[in-house]
């Protein structure tokens, strides 16, 4: 058995051996989780979708937190709150099996990650005893909903640029705050929010706001591309008078709050995406076999069946993102003590670590959810583009993943920059691994036992691996402090990381598959990973060559000598995509969707 994980990745799968910690994957959820995962979904076809007009079209205010409340009474709002404060205390796996399964024709999905995730979190994690005990309880049943109010006008990305203040009264029982934020979802109707503001005009805090607070109102409900059925409000402070103990953390601390709960919604929306996913699947799959033009179903087009194909290999490497990530984080917090006071403080930390992996999550999972829903629509043809079928709104919906959580540009920036940070500290050691890579152009590098399953391709994803810490090294020499305004080469070593990590847990959850259910359970998984290496794989060394050009900067021979390490470093591997995609096709015209 791979040996027990001792603390978080920090990203070390780049240079570390496939295989080397063991890695969850939804294989192995228990009955408990598929049990929780079934009780979600039928909450959707049962409540939610029959409720499709009152939702989406006619948009009463009333129906969400209705549906928000019976979700608590079922006690799927409380998967993460801990028993001491009314909740289960379930692991983050069964949280992600809640955030997948909660998903469908409908915009529900986004108050309830917006209540179980930014909407609590905040205090589950930062809140003290008291905060805990009053308010945990009562988030956890559905009885107080939700929300989390950071962003404003001039301060989207950039969010210590908030301009929201806070003033102490003089009798020091309140804080004073005044100031606008803008795009609240679930504003409209949420009990509890957590507000952002600045003491003093400086020192960035968070604060817990009740609904009835006296100054606190917000504005008419924006009208948005999608996400129709969601509340998305301005939240007006005016002298709005909040109690001193409602100070969330510590003053002068919020943006720790701020960005380690965002990492934590990271991850939950790459679950919800990739849940979208599967049911844009389930919807396409049946219509294209209904769907009949020149006599045949749509289903028995080969360009329809390579929809359906590539739609399923995004969907399954997007689950083998999450669940990795899951399972790594509840790894990390098995370790921890539950009756350590500090315990919340070392579950923070925990997350911090992973937060290279949670941006990997965010952005593949939203990106992969893209491009299934466009062919959703091409799939669906003209109906895709009407309002009556479903390929329509998945698509509208959709559209804001890439900018929630923060914008997938930034997610993209900030693992290269977190990366160099701690090699710079000494968190982990990065140069080395770039060393090694150098160091083998000379010497070779090692292969796999032939005899192991997939050998050839968990041989190409190590080369993968080298020419991105190849690239990353050339980048950093050249560059160095100034690589913050090289952000196109930037991205570029984010989409190395990215693609890796996706790779990784998609071969390696195919091999875990092949030793738990055999080899003819495992070919599917395995035809979707090497056919997503087959063509991803040489894309990203054409990237490569354009951006050392760009790094030499009109320099041939400097660009030559970065360029011939290519094709000693990695050697592209191809497999026959057209016969792979075609199996995959089959299995989901057969289930009528991704059932893995």
């Amino acid at each position: 058995m791979p040996p027990e994980r001792q603390g978080p990745f920090s990203a070390s799968f780049l240079w570390e051996p496939l295989g080397k910690w063991d890695q969850f994957i939804p294989e192995e959820l228990n009955s408990e989780q598929k049990e929780l995962a079934k009780l979600a979904r039928d909450f959707i076809k049962n409540e939610v979708e029959p409720n499709h007009e009152l939702i989406e079209i006619k948009k009463d205010p009333e129906i969400i937190p209705k549906l928000l409340k019976k979700v608590g009474e079922l006690g799927l709002l409380m998967a993460e709150v801990p028993e001491e404060f009314g909740g289960l205390g379930l692991n983050k796996k069964t949280a992600t099996v809640i955030a997948e399964y909660t998903t469908g024709w409908s915009s529900f999905i986004v108050p309830v990650m917006c209540h179980t995730g930014i909407g609590t979190l905040p205090i589950l994690y930062y809140g003290t005893p008291e905060q805990k005990k009053k308010y945990l309880p009562k988030l956890a049943t559905g009885e107080m909903l939700g929300a989390y109010a950071l962003t404003e006008a001039g301060s989207g990305s950039d969010a210590l640029a908030a301009k929201t203040k806070a003033v102490l009264s003089p009798d020091k029982k309140f804080y004073i705050l005044n100031g606008e934020k803008q795009f609240i979802t679930n504003g409209g109707f949420a009990d509890l929010f957590t507000v952002f503001a600045k003491v003093d005009g400086e020192h960035f805090t968070a604060f817990i706001v009740e609904k009835n607070t006296p100054g606190l109102t917000h504005g008419k409900e924006e009208k948005k591309t999608g996400l129709d059925g969601s509340s998305t409000v301005s939240l007006i402070l005016q002298d709005c008078k909040v109690p001193a103990q409602n100070v969330l953390g510590e003053v002068g601390k919020g943006h720790r709050i701020a960005f380690n709960v965002l990492n934590v919604g990271r991850w939950k929306l790459g679950a919800a995406c990739m849940g979208s996913s599967k049911r844009i699947l389930e919807y396409a799959s049946k219509y294209t076999k209904e769907r009949k033009q020149f006599n045949k179903s749509l289903s028995d087009f080969q360009a329809i069946r390579e929809f359906l194909a590539n739609d399923a290999i995004r969907t399954y490497l997007s689950e083998s993102v999450v669940y990795s990530y899951a399972g790594a984080l509840d790894d990390a917090c098995g370790q921890l003590d539950p009756k350590d006071p500090d315990r919340y403080a070392q579950v923070v930390k925990k997350v911090k670590g992973l937060n290279v992996e949670a941006s990997i999550a965010k952005v593949f999972c939203s990106e992969a959810l893209f491009q299934v829903s466009d062919d959703g629509v091409q799939m669906y043809g003209g109906y895709g583009f009407i309002r009556d079928y479903p390929a329509d709104q998945f698509y509208r919906d959709n559209r804001i993943n890439r900018i929630f959580e923060g914008t997938n540009e930034i997610n993209r920036l900030l693992i290269p920059d977190t990366l160099l940070r701690r090699a710079m500290k000494g968190s982990i050691d990065l140069m080395t691994p770039i060393q090694n890579v150098v160091a083998g152009l000379k010497t070779g590098y090692p292969k796999t036992d032939a005899s192991q399953p997939l050998a050839p391709w968990i041989d190409q994803l190590e080369a993968f691996k080298r020419l991105g810490l190849y690239f990353t090294g050339v980048v950093v020499q050249k560059f160095m402090e100034k690589l913050r305004d090289r952000q196109i080469l930037a991205m570029l070593i984010a989409d190395f990381v990215i693609e890796i990590y996706a790779v990784q847990c998609g071969l390696q959850r195919a091999l875990k598959i092949r030793k738990l259910k055999g080899e003819a359970e495992a070919s599917f998984a395995e035809a979707m990973t090497i056919v997503y290496m087959s063509e991803k794989i040489p894309q990203m060394i054409d990237r490569t060559r354009q951006a050392l050009f760009n790094v030499a900067e009109g320099n041939e021979k400097e660009f030559e000598s970065y360029e011939k390490a290519i094709p000693k470093i990695l050697q592209p591997k191809f497999a026959p995509t057209e016969a792979l995609k075609e199996k995959i096709a089959t299995r989901v015209l057969e289930k009528e969707g991704f059932v893995y």
